[in-house]
Parts: C-alpha cells; sequence; structure tokens
C-alpha cells in the first residue's frame, strides 16, 4: 500500500515545496530581468531566436526537458565534470538540482510578463529620461523598473503558482526523496499509487484553492493597472 507520511513529513514537504518555489521566483526575477529587457529593446535579428528558446519550457514535454537536466546535472556531463575538483560530482536528486530545473520549466512565465511590461512603456519615458542627463542605466533604475512594477507582480505570482504545481520536471531531476526532493505534487501522485485517495484529494483540493488564488491575484493586477492608465 506505500509508504505512511506523518505530520512531520508532510510538513517537510511543504516547506520543501514553499521553499523551492520562493527561491525559483527570486532566481527568475533577477535572470529575466535583463533578458525581458533586450527583448523589449533589442532590434537584433537574433531577438526572436533566444525569445522562442526562452518560451520553448511552455510547449516543450516536462519529462523531455527533466531528461536532458538530469544528463546535464549527471555526475558523468562535462558540466559536473567542472565542478568535480570541488567536491561536486552531481547536482541530480538534490534540492539544488530542483531549484535549477524549476528555474529552466518556470523561466517564460517570469520573462513574457517582464518583456510585456517593458515593451509597454514605449520610449517616452526614456527619451524624457534621457533629456534630463540620465544615463541609460539611471533611466532603466528610475524610469522603466517602475513603471514596470505590474509586470514584475505577475510574473512573480505565476512563477510561484507554477513551480507549485510543477511535477514531470522535478520528478525527473529529484526523484521525490521524501525530507530532500519531495514536494506537493509528487506526494499527490504516491498517495494516488498507494490508493489513499482522501489523503491526495486534500492535497489536491489545497493545490486548485491556490490556483484560485494565484489566477485571482492576477486578475486583480490587471484590474488596479487598468484603472490607472484610466
Amino acid at each position: 500500500m506505500g509508504p505512511r507520511y506523518g505530520p512531520r513529513l508532510m510538513d517537510a514537504v511543504v516547506r520543501t515545496t514553499l521553499l523551492l518555489a520562493a527561491l525559483t521566483t527570486a532566481v527568475l526575477l533577477v535572470l529575466a530581468t535583463p533578458l525581458a529587457w533586450w527583448l523589449a529593446r533589442s532590434r537584433s535579428w537574433l531577438k526572436e531566436g533566444v525569445a522562442a528558446v526562452a518560451a520553448l519550457p511552455i510547449v516543450l514535454p516536462p519529462t523531455v526537458l527533466g531528461f536532458y537536466l538530469l544528463v546535464a546535472l549527471g555526475p558523468d556531463s562535462p558540466l559536473m565534470a567542472l565542478l568535480h575538483p570541488f567536491g561536486v560530482r552531481t547536482l541530480a536528486f538534490t534540492f539544488t538540482g530542483l531549484v535549477i530545473g524549476s528555474v529552466f520549466y518556470s523561466l517564460p512565465f517570469a520573462v513574457q510578463p517582464l518583456r510585456a511590461a517593458f515593451e509597454g512603456i514605449g520610449e517616452q519615458p526614456l527619451e524624457a529620461a534621457a533629456t534630463l542627463g540620465a544615463g541609460p542605466l539611471d533611466a532603466f533604475a528610475t524610469v522603466a523598473l517602475p513603471l514596470a512594477r505590474r509586470g514584475f507582480l505577475a510574473a512573480a505570482v505565476l512563477v510561484f503558482a507554477h513551480t507549485i504545481g510543477e511535477f514531470g520536471v522535478v520528478l525527473m531531476i529529484g526523484g521525490g526523496l521524501p525530507g530532500k526532493t519531495e514536494v506537493v505534487s509528487i506526494r499527490i501522485y504516491q498517495l494516488v499509487e498507494s490508493l489513499r485517495f482522501g489523503e491526495a484529494s486534500a492535497l489536491a483540493g489545497g493545490l486548485v484553492a491556490f490556483s484560485f488564488l494565484a489566477l485571482f491575484t492576477l486578475l486583480m493586477i490587471e484590474r488596479w493597472a487598468g484603472r490607472r492608465r484610466a
């Protein structure tokens, strides 16, 4: 019938899930911001190709992405060979590997809202800042970032919610090790395998409620932004 899970292990699963979502969100807000800014401002012929690569996880099966990440972070990969002298042989089936996988898998959910927000700023505010003597970095920090705050809020909500619901990627790269890499979505799968439908239903219901709150938050952000524009 499968393993039994006590309250402590259940708490560990929830903590792991929330920590993974929080770290993924923080990392992506940092990494996706310059990428989204470049995609919004660049006129390079490479732009749409880069945008397609960044959006690839939306259409790529999670198990495919998880497989390639598992190979890349495994002990025999050239990437991990660079870390062998530091005592790191593999990042597969570790929490660090989970974070890396989640960052790749949720990348488009950060890049696309930020790119749309930056594109929505237009040229006039940045040109006005330039006429006042602001350099590119100053204009970005004092004009673009504040005007794009709606995009940052939307990106944060989407990435956090998407990470909470991850399954294929985290299962492939993390293995669902209890107390280490097991998250809520994997726990639901294991409970169903054990025919413990009552516990699975309770957890699944919690994810449904969380997803509703995330979408409701996004809609409220859009409504608030629309009122400010009006």
